[in-house]
């Protein structure tokens, strides 16, 4: 039956008073307005002049007249419309004495107040219907809740609740097919027999190809990223994303993208031909994005937790080796000074003391040779002013190439990378990188050094250089990759809202903070792309966490460091 996919309470509240109204409702729809009041002062007795007023009043509330008992309205009601025209609410009961006169009084409400029959407003209650069906994601019950107030706040008379059901029913129904057949016209051949392939499953497998594309990665490794990146690549190689899907309503879109996301192989390939199509477009286009929110956040993990952790970690152990050497350094360093503050200038007789008097009392306490191997160590271990003081877990990080190289030249290939005129640098050094990859000498040219690079190492070759080609592999790789922060936006933007915008705190699980990197440069540089942001750090700030803020500009979300940072 068309009344099937009604909750039991619709059903019970349709056209009848299911509760006692509530104060407000009563002020709304039972209040008398003056042509009402003039209405019923033409009626002779109280009985009339009291049926008439809860009628008035009934059919503004519910869209219809109770007039098979018009009496049958809650106490309540009867007591606040007697009120207003200071008579007994028991006359009532009289009302009905005559059948013909509740009749009447409705034909005259119908005519004073301009209401309509169904049948004459149908055609309007049919193209709302469809806009709300192509525009929502509204089920029957809601479409069936919207149709009802609209015929209330339009004075139109309600139908049968069969007729309107059936109406809702159709409706959707045909809009429905009408926006499956719309996007599967807009679907290449090509492309909408690769969309049918992705539920087949091929021999020798457990699942089906979207299955396995909709499966997101559950281990953090180098591999892990490559196979992660590869995922994204395969999807946008379909070229869902050329389709022009503008005409269909971003929420209808999501509705059929949620669908297709969570059901199974089989019950996607038994839907009706357009409605497949249109379902494994909208699962596709929402895959293209996921898939690379998905790198992203494993990139994120890989370099927090593999990369710059592990490399931190062993930089902290290479200084603490380094302590004991460090101490006893300093120790014949102090002692040869401690002689030389104690030594006075000039004798009694004021001759100046010669050089060669201080280191002979110098040699007494730290022999010459120990004392130049203590400066060398300090050398060694202690930075000079303009010294990298995280040199040690640099170092440490270019041990870790091999992590990293087997997915940068993907990572490159399958995000596309966008920045402000401040961030322009950082791109472009980032972009480098698989040009570099297996090169022995990189020049700054090449690297980007000019913007990525520490300036203490700028000038430093592979072939003059202590480190040789890890160094390399720390300017052209590891420095911006340091300096670019992954963080998704997506859509996580927009559908997944609850970000803020215009300068307010941004929330959610990854955008509310972004992991800050020392390093090199004083400015801020504010990287975006569609669903990404990537922030090149400020090297004044110490390793750590800050918030962020969040703008929108010309359809992009901006973000950039909250005030005071």
């Amino acid at each position: 039956m068309a009344v099937d996919f009604l909750s039991d309470d619709q059903v019970s509240r349709y056209g009848r008073f299911a509760s006692e109204p509530t104060p407000g409702e009563l002020e709304q729809f039972f209040r008398l307005d003056p042509n009402g009041h003039e209405l019923v002062a033409s009626k002779r007795r109280d009985a009339t002049m009291l049926g008439f007023a809860v009628q008035w009043g009934t059919v503004r509330m519910l869209g219809t007249f109770l007039l098979d008992d018009p009496a049958r309205v809650p106490r309540s009601t009867v007591a606040f419309v007697a009120e207003q025209l200071r008579l007994d609410p028991a006359c009532l009961t009289e009302y009905a004495s005559r059948a013909k006169t509740a009749y009447e009084h409705t034909w005259e409400i119908r005519d004073a107040y301009g209401y309509r029959e169904f049948s004459a407003a149908e055609d309007e209650v049919r193209a709302f219907l469809a806009a709300r069906v192509w525009a929502s994601l509204e089920g029957p019950r809601a479409l069936f809740d919207r149709a009802v107030v609209w015929l209330v706040d339009n004075r139109v008379l309600l139908p049968g609740i069969t007729t309107l059901t059936r109406l809702v029913a159709e409706v959707r129904a045909s809009e429905n097919t009408a926006l499956y057949r719309t996007l599967d016209e807009a679907v290449p051949g090509d492309l909408r027999q690769s969309l049918r392939d992705l539920l087949k499953v091929p021999e020798g497998k457990r699942v089906s190809e979207l299955e396995r594309l909709r499966t997101p990665p559950t281990r953090v490794s180098g591999t892990a990223m490559t196979a992660a990146l590869q995922r994204a690549k395969e999807i946008q190689g379909l070229g869902a994303h050329l389709v022009a899907t503008s005409v269909v309503p971003a929420a209808r879109m999501s509705g059929l993208a949620r669908y297709g996301m969570g059901s199974k192989a089989p019950t996607l390939r038994d839907l009706e031909e357009s409605r497949k199509t249109a379902t494994l477009l909208a699962t596709v286009q929402r895959l293209e994005t996921a898939t690379v929110d998905d790198a992203l956040d494993l990139l994120d993990v890989l370099m927090s937790s593999r990369l710059l952790s592990r490399a931190e970690r062993v930089g902290k152990e290479e200084k603490l080796k380094s302590l004991p050497r460090l101490r006893r350094a300093a120790g014949r360093v102090a002692r040869a000074v401690g002689v030389l503050l104690d030594t006075v200038p000039a004798t009694d007789t004021g001759e100046l003391v010669s050089v060669v008097d201080a280191w002979s009392a110098i040699e007494k306490v730290v022999p010459r040779e120990k004392l130049a191997e203590a400066l060398a160590i300090i050398a060694e271990v202690v930075p000079d002013e303009e010294g990298d003081e995280d040199a040690e877990w640099r170092a440490a990080l270019a041990t870790r190439y091999s992590t990293v190289r087997g997915f940068i030249r993907l990572l490159v290939d399958v995000v596309d990378f966008g920045a402000v005129q401040a961030g322009v640098p950082v791109v472009k050094a980032l972009k480098q990188l698989p040009h570099l990859i297996g090169r022995k000498k990189i020049d700054d040219h090449r690297a980007g050094a000019g913007s990525t690079a520490s300036p203490t190492r700028r000038n430093s070759r592979s072939g003059d250089h202590p480190r040789g080609r890890g160094d390399c592999f720390r300017r052209a790789v590891a420095a911006p990759l340091e300096r670019v922060v992954l963080a998704p936006l997506l859509d996580r933007v927009g559908e997944r809202s609850g970000r803020s915008a215009g300068g307010t705190n941004c929330s959610g699980p990854t955008l509310n903070r972004v992991t800050f990197l020392g390093c090199p440069g004083r400015e801020t540089d504010r990287v975006f792309w569609p669903g990404l942001v990537a922030v090149a750090c400020d090297s004044r700030r110490p390793p750590g966490r800050f918030p962020l803020t969040g703008t929108r500009k010309g359809g992009r979300r901006v973000v950039a460091p909250a005030r005071g940072w």
